[in-house]
């Protein structure tokens, strides 16, 4: 029994208790009673803090995202899903590119693993999102706080852990069908899926398109430019036997995002744009074409009394970016990484519980084009980490240490007989670790510790940059001096369930020492961009998240979330005294009504009103005009959905779903359109966020 736990964590996230599968019996665990969900929630398994671990025993704040969750919220992307959660955030260039924040940091301050290995595209630019296909994700673990302890540096804000669809039971084979359909830019999706598990011999493909013409708004109209199309595959193939299991997952994925420029006409004050219909699906100069090739080689061995992971993997990102001409592309990006990760799990001993990792990667990026950003790069860093953990009693206390070493070189290259990159080497190590206890009170409430120091070197774009951000209209400098950032992290919380009421409640204090950013200098390049500068400083970070759920009667919730983060930088002035990109405090309110857990036709049927509202955000990097202060403003949602029975088994699910229903014109403080060029008739600055949005999705098992 212990074997197939273990063998369940690495498929993802387990549960005692699991979602019906297609062509099973349904029963009423779709349910979203807090309660009920507690009580599974002390089965679950989670895999990025110190290895397997159930959740009521880690001491970092853990968010987990089921899949049916995932496929009843409304989005365009995968990071746009998982945004609501407290926490968490996105940083936007419009309505199809998203990165992740976490607490208030971002970029190479989050890695985002998925098929068990850290995705490595270009996280440091703004110009596209990640190079993943939101259908192959089945469900979403997130870790908040400092995590270079097993995933070294880059892991300084937390990790998104994106699991992919589970193996089929011994003996079974299953499929699905899925679509969407948005009004508001007329998105149309759908993924094909289908899996099996005979005599041990595992295979799990699947293939997913997507497309996108321009959103709008009521103050600009349709975008122009924000339209995207996007295409991904994926097979996996394995064998699982009495010795443990060995798995090779192939995918590709291809992202053709048009950019958005901002250029206004004069006298109308309309966005221009290179098409005749804004309401094209085609790609509009300019565009780029993100491309990303992965194969991972993942192995789980049984030897003695525990447990050896070795996962090997290969990964190729291309960019490529089209200015004048569909046919002639300026800028071109190829980066190929090579990864290793080993680690050794041990049943317990004497009560402890050991895990032993070595990882690290090679990295080789090339400029193949004919306009520069970064230079060519090369970095090779190796990784050595220990953890342990011991339950006694009411009490679990785990913690361990790391040491990471990365070597880096950056190539000198001139253009037009002047030196545009100089070359220059540049060593960083590490020192990362954490300790933590829980405390489980009782079977309702547990109470959460932790203390954490945090590691990141950093990236060639804040190393080396110099050019043109065609996509986010700015120019960046570089500044090869740059420290390596460290960080120390404590996190306080706890969480009660009871009968009518749930409650999860996490405080936390974050010093970084050398933070980087970039901010304005206060010039212009010869394109007219604002040039932007990489500086480091030491900052603050301190916040909390809170999320209540009251259950007067067991179908009817009233959920309220509440996530918040002051991020400011130590001994500056006022105007340079925040970091630039902190999300404002947010608010998240909920009724849902679940109508019924039990019907013979329509099942699991719900009903949902939402209200988002975004407080003020006041503290902003106002030196050099980098940034200006957002608006409070509120988003009224509404959703409903059920399941599809025949003869008691569940074959669809189908819902709808409306966002921004009063179509308000609002801008996100994390939004990079914001900085656009002003409206000349109506006097407002930047692009807005996409307006009112009906989405319609199914799904078809078999």
């Amino acid at each position: 029994m212990k074997r197939y736990t273990i063998y369940a964590a690495l498929c993802g996230i387990a549960f005692t208790v699991c979602t019906p599968c297609q062509g099973q019996t349904q029963e009423t665990n779709d349910s979203t009673d807090m309660f009920w969900r507690h009580l599974q929630l002390n089965e679950v398994v989670v895999t990025g803090v110190t290895g397997d671990t159930k959740l009521k025993h880690t001491p970092s704040a853990v968010s987990l995202l089921r899949s049916k969750d995932l496929r009843q919220i409304p989005s365009t992307n995968i990071v746009d899903a998982i945004a609501k959660l407290p926490g968490l955030s996105q940083i936007t260039t419009g309505g199809g590119i998203s990165k992740p924040v976490i607490r208030g940091l971002g970029y190479n301050r989050v890695v985002v693993s998925v098929d068990g290995v850290r995705q490595e595209g270009q996280q440091w630019g703004d110009e596209h999102g990640l190079e993943v296909d939101g259908a192959s994700v089945h469900s979403v673990e997130i870790l908040k706080g400092p995590a270079s302890l097993l995933y070294g540096s880059d892991a300084l804000a937390g990790v998104v852990i994106l699991h992919t669809t589970p193996i089929q039971p011994e003996g079974e084979m299953a499929g699905s069908v899925s679509t969407e359909y948005q009004t508001n830019n007329g998105l149309v999706d759908y993924s094909l899926h289908f899996g099996g598990n005979q005599k041990g011999w595992l295979w799990d493909v699947r293939y997913s398109g997507k497309w996108a013409h321009a959103y709008k708004n009521k103050y600009d109209g349709y975008v122009a430019g924000s339209q995207f199309r996007e295409q991904a595959v994926k097979g996996m193939f394995g064998v699982m036997r009495t010795w443990g299991q060995s798995r090779l997952t192939l995918s590709y994925y291809h992202l053709t995002p048009s950019i958005v420029e901002g250029e206004r006409d004069a006298e109308t004050g309309e966005l221009e744009c290179t098409t005749a219909d804004v309401k094209t699906y085609s790609k509009a100069l300019p565009f780029q074409h993100v491309k990303h090739y992965k194969a991972v080689w993942d192995n789980s061995l049984y030897i003695g009394d525990g447990q050896l992971k070795a996962n090997v993997s290969y990964q190729q990102n291309q960019r490529q970016e089209y200015e004048e001409s569909a046919d002639d592309y300026g800028l071109y990006f190829q980066t190929h990484t090579l990864g290793y990760d080993f680690r050794y799990l041990s049943e317990e001993h004497a009560g402890w519980r050991y895990n032993f990792g070595l990882n690290g990667m090679y990295q080789r990026s090339l400029n193949k084009g004919e306009e520069f950003l970064i230079p060519a790069y090369s970095l090779f860093d190796i990784g050595l980490s220990a953890t342990a953990s011991r339950t006694i009693d009411r009490w679990t206390i785990n913690g361990g240490l790391r040491v990471d070493r990365r070597w880096l070189h950056s190539e000198e290259q001139e253009e037009e007989g002047e030196m545009r990159f100089e070359s220059f080497n540049r060593n960083f190590t590490g020192l990362s670790g954490s300790v933590g206890a829980v405390f489980n009170a009782n079977r309702h409430l547990n109470i959460r510790m932790n203390l954490a120091r945090g590691f990141r070197a950093p990236n060639l774009s804040e190393l080396g940059s110099n050019g043109e951000h065609e996509g986010t209209l700015r120019y960046e400098l570089g500044n090869k001096d740059l420290k390596a950032e460290n960080s120390w992290q404590i996190d306080l919380g706890m969480d009660y369930s009871g009968r009518y009421i749930g409650a999860e409640l996490a405080l936390f204090a974050n010093r970084i020492d050398h933070y980087i950013f970039a901010s304005k200098t206060g010039e212009l390049s010869d394109e007219g961009h604002s040039i932007y500068a990489f500086q480091q400083g030491d900052a603050v970070l301190m916040g909390l998240e809170a999320h209540v759920d009251f259950h007067p009667i067991h179908s009817l919730h009233f959920g309220n979330s509440f996530s918040m983060v002051s991020a400011r930088q130590m001994h500056q002035p006022e105007e340079s005294r925040w970091l630039p990109f902190t999300p404002a405090p947010r608010w998240l309110s909920e009724v849902k009504w679940e109508i019924n857990h039990h019907g013979k036709i329509f099942n699991n049927s719900y009903l949902s009103f939402e209200v988002d509202q975004n407080f003020r955000q006041n503290h902003f990097y106002e030196a050099d005009g980098t940034e200006t202060a957002t608006p409070y403003y509120a988003l009224l949602n509404l959703s409903a959905g059920a399941d599809i029975m025949v003869k008691g088994k569940k074959w669809a699910e189908v819902c709808i779903s409306g966002t921004n229903l009063t179509n308000r014109a609002y801008q996100s403080h994390l939004s990079r359109l914001k900085y656009a060029d002003e409206n000349p008739v109506t006097g407002h600055r930047g692009i807005y966020n996409m307006g009112r949005n009906i989405i319609f999705k199914a799904t078809l098992f078999f």
